[in-house]
């Protein structure tokens, strides 16, 4: 192990949850390793630096401990005078493929990529001005995507897994950067002192299983929640009341609506916003008590949305300030962020009575109206220049926030006694995240084909999710974010629906601009394909609740990377399709116009659910028409008769 020190001073500048980040290094100097002592625990590593402060060379130690098999390196005691930056450097196989680091969009395979692990919003303004500006002039061009560098990413963790079957997790949270960019190096960079802990299986579900369970697993789902499609719908119970009655009239098999808007509404440029006031707006949702308990009669739970902020012309936020709930600036008054076009601010979870009355926002106003779930979204934004009530510094805390939050939620159903009957998902994460929540989504891909923000984006970003030890996502049907020409068309939906067919959970969303975007129920086409995804989610209850408790029970995610079962050179850096469990194989359709897909199977025998055809492995080209994407399931598996009657029909 080579280690270098240093010391710098960072400066980081926010706008709508997005950073710019710049440094200062100064004294970066390598160390030079004087001994490693045998202690009962293991080992103790000493390296000196001979251009210390003082008279003496400056002694810095690392214990290397180990307990089974894994293995924990550590820094031993306090930060030196004038260091407060570490490189740590280990020889690596250079031909290993490397995934996780939390939430990747245009990448798996990392190998040759520097990763930032630092909290940030994905979609910032910036970027998504200028990809509008490029498309307007030269036109779309969907497979073309930015330096990795440009992207931040909602999750971001310090955990990563290799090719050749072991893990890697930092337990740090300040600012950190994991470069793979050397072929037969990889170098951990610290901003505090590290602590390293590492472990390997003879196969991947065996390393799942062990770094799940030093990160922790996530929460059992309610049985509810595979019944069916969950509709994003807003604007009043009327509006509400009206669809469900249209889809189910279409065949659709409904279990749940999800309303954002039930704490009232705000249209800006943006588009249809939700109202940042964690009660429920009777205005606009009136009767809405009883219409809770009388969709849950009918077997459709009623789904809602918060996040850490409250929007600052309401009551909430009055009494939040007046409690001094907010977190502050460095001026003393409530730091208030922008979001998109409007300010907003954020509770301070440092404060012991601040965060037991924002969870009692969630017992009472939204699981005591009934709810069944909800977006607890967000999570990315506290500034570092911000001023906690802990008095802990915000660099440090900004990376924990999101875990916080889920913390936060997990509580509230489990105080109200609502486990395994309530759940919630998440954007944002970091260490911590995944023993508090219960699912995530990918956040607001845009309503489009290209590959870093669009329908293909989901698949990389699942399987990173998956390899970083949280192994239940899903996507949001269609897509999220809706600017100009970027608009839902029909045949996005379409293919967004029959891919999330196969996840965990089948929900759909209007877009932050409803009126520009085709929805579910615009034509009977729409409505017959959305009631025949249904149905096969339905046929898929059994292997999906199943592979749920085995992602619960030993870590092994829902939707997986073809490496997972197969160790093939191809299956190590394909993006664009992945297993659910061990018997599917989805290569979904992301390209507009196709008809028919390039896919690679990997070396087993294999049926197209669709039409019964069966292949080896390699590669080919299936057709793939509208509602028939590339789905295969495993020769040898168990029996799949249901599902292929209704893939069939």
């Amino acid at each position: 192990m080579e280690v270098s020190i240093g010391s710098g001073e960072n400066q980081f500048s926010m706008s709508r949850g997005s950073f710019k980040y710049k440094q200062k290094i100064s004294g970066k100097r390598k160390l030079t390793l004087q001994n490693q002592e045998k202690t009962e625990e293991g080992y103790l590593l000493t390296y000196v630096d001979p251009k210390g402060s003082g008279a003496k060379e400056q002694v810095h130690q690392f214990a290397v401990t180990q307990q089974g098999s894994q293995i924990r390196l550590a820094y031993v005691g306090e930060e030196k005078p004038g260091v407060n930056r570490y490189w740590l450097t280990f020889v690596t196989n250079p031909k290993e493929h490397i995934y996780g680091c939390g939430e990747t969009y245009s990448e798996l395979d990392l190998k040759g990529q520097n990763v930032r692990i630092w909290v940030a919003e994905h979609q910032n303004t910036g970027r998504i001005s200028k990809k509008i500006i490029k498309e307007k002039l030269l036109g779309k061009h969907p497979d073309k995507k930015l330096s990795f560098d440009k992207y931040e990413s909602y999750y971001a963790q310090p955990t990563f897994v290799s090719s050749d079957k072991y893990y890697v997790h930092c337990d740090i949270n300040a600012y950190s950067e994991f470069d793979f960019t050397d072929a037969g190096k990889i170098t951990l960079y610290f901003q505090e002192p590290p602590v390293i802990i590492t472990d390997s299986g003879q196969d991947f579900a065996e390393v799942s299983r062990k770094l799940t369970g030093l990160l922790g697993r996530q929460k059992a789902l309610p049985d509810w929640l595979y019944d069916g499609v969950i509709l994003g719908i807003q604007e009043g119970t009327d509006v509400v009341d009206a669809k469900i009655k249209k889809a189910k009239e279409a065949g659709v098999p409904v279990v749940g609506v999800w309303c954002q808007d039930w704490s009232g509404c705000r249209r800006t440029g943006f588009g249809y916003q939700v109202m940042w006031n964690w009660e429920w707006d009777q205005e606009l949702y009136p009767g809405l008590d009883k219409k809770i308990a009388e969709w849950k009669e009918e077997g459709v739970r009623f789904l809602g949305y918060i996040n850490p902020f409250i929007a600052i012309e309401k009551d909430l936020y009055a009494y939040a300030s007046e409690h001094g709930y907010c977190v502050q600036d460095r001026e003393g008054k409530d730091y208030l962020v922008t979001i998109t076009t409007f300010p907003a601010a954020m509770v301070d979870f440092t404060n012991p009575e601040a965060y037991e009355w924002y969870k009692g926002l969630i017992k009472e106003n939204m699981i005591g109206l009934g709810m069944g779930g909800w977006m607890a979204d967000f999570g990315e934004y506290l500034p570092i220049d911000a001023v906690l009530y802990s008095g802990e510094d915000p660099a440090i805390i900004h990376n924990q926030w999101p875990a916080i939050w889920a913390k936060m939620n997990q509580e509230a159903v489990a105080e109200c006694g609502k486990e395994g009957q309530v759940f919630f998902f998440t954007r944002a994460g970091h260490t911590g995240t995944i023993a508090h929540s219960h699912m995530m989504w990918t956040g607001d891909q845009h309503v489009d084909w290209s590959i870093d923000d669009g329908l293909p984006a989901v698949i990389p970003a699942t399987l990173s999710l998956a390899m970083s030890g949280y192994g239940i996502a899903h996507s949001d049907v269609g897509g999220y974010t809706t600017i100009m020409h970027m608009r839902r068309s029909k045949e996005l939906l379409l293919r967004w629906e029959e891919m999330n067919v196969f996840s965990p959970l089948f929900r759909t969303h209007e877009g932050n601009q409803p009126v520009n975007n085709v929805q579910f129920d615009d034509d009977e086409e729409l409505l017959a394909q959305l009631a025949k995804c249904g149905r096969m989610h339905v046929a898929l209850k059994d292997y999906l609740k199943g592979l749920v408790a085995e992602e619960i029970s030993d870590g092994t995610p829902v939707m997986r990377p073809l490496f997972y079962h197969y160790d093939e050179a191809e299956a190590y850096t394909e993006k664009t399709e992945y297993l659910l469990g061990r018997d599917l194989l989805v290569a979904p359709v992301y390209e507009e116009g196709a008809k028919s897909r390039t896919i690679y199977l990997p070396s087993d025998g294999w049926v197209n659910i669709f039409d019964g055809k069966e292949y080896a492995g390699g590669h080919m080209i299936v057709e793939a028409p509208i509602g028939k994407p590339p789905v295969f399931v495993r020769k040898d598996s168990k029996d799949y008769e249901a599902l292929m009657q209704v893939a069939q029909a």
